[in-house]
């Protein structure tokens, strides 16, 4: 007897809504957590977050360390009377550039609301 099933004078919608509370109850039993496995996962979590915080404080202090290295460089490269030269221009020839470019633009600008 292959799959029979009886309705026991239920209607079809009416057995639908019985599987369905059935299912409801026996997946909340699935579902339902213990204090024990509450707190295994709250633990794991935390532990996972620790992990991702140091992580990222491992990146922080490396790039805090990579720029104070770079700004001792630049203040012992300052006490050579050459490299200061060499850098203070390098910084002048910037500021002229952007300079120049504000110029141009001004200038489109000035066309451009002229015609």
């Amino acid at each position: 007897m292959a799959n029979m099933s009886f309705s026991y004078g239920y209607s079809s919608v009416r057995q639908k809504e019985i599987e369905l509370i059935k299912n409801k109850y026996i997946n909340k039993e699935k579902t339902h957590m213990g204090i024990k496995e509450f707190f295994k996962k709250a633990f794991f979590d935390m532990k996972e977050s620790a992990k991702a915080q140091h992580q990222v404080d491992k990146a922080n202090f490396a790039a805090a360390k990579a720029e104070s290295k770079a700004q001792w460089h630049e203040a012992k490269a300052m006490g050579n009377p050459k490299k200061r030269k060499e850098m203070m221009q390098a910084e002048c020839d910037q500021q002229i550039k952007a300079a120049n470019e504000r110029i141009e633009s001004a200038n489109a600008r000035y066309d451009s609301a002229k015609k």
